[in-house]
């Protein structure tokens, strides 16, 4: 009796294990493990919004890559991640985050003016490719556990 119990009672661990599934990463640690959004993640820590990009969403985030902050003008990122420069970070990072999960399927085909975080509207052209202010969608739908992220080439800034 006591050796059937004991079977049983193994036999039912690997279930239990099997059960508990991993947690997908969020935006933030997505974004750190990638490895090309160095600069974004700096940017967002010297903004305070890594708490922000932490919490439960959804969000949807256009992420530069480092290639894409290269493209700036020389100094504007060294500029912005000054700590009397922290407002205007804000509104610059926060003007590449959508909030809900939009992924691209959902807007393929279509043609919008959508509201950012930062509060400006952000044009989001889907009908060749994807563009986004004057910036292309490089890598759509990377999706984390709080939103969805879309690479883009080009760091887009509020007007």
């Amino acid at each position: 009796m006591i050796r059937h119990t004991l079977i049983g009672a193994l036999a039912a661990i690997p279930l239990a294990f099997g059960a508990v599934s991993a947690k997908a990463a969020d935006i933030v640690d997505t974004a750190v493990s990638a490895g090309n959004f160095e600069t974004l993640v700096a940017a967002v820590k010297a903004a305070g919004l890594v708490d922000t990009l932490k919490g439960e969403g959804p969000f949807t985030v256009f992420a530069p890559t480092d290639e894409a902050f290269a493209k700036l003008p020389a100094g504007t990122v060294e500029d912005l991640l000054k700590p009397e420069n922290k407002d205007k970070l804000v509104a610059v990072l926060t003007y590449h985050v959508v909030p809900g999960k939009v992924m691209s399927g959902d807007i393929a085909g279509k043609k919008a003016m959508v509201g950012t975080v930062q509060g400006s509207k952000l044009s989001v052209d889907a009908t060749k490719g994807v563009k986004v202010d004057e910036a292309m969608v490089t890598t759509a739908d990377i999706e984390t556990s709080n939103g969805v992220i879309h690479v883009i080439d080009a760091v887009v800034l509020p007007k």
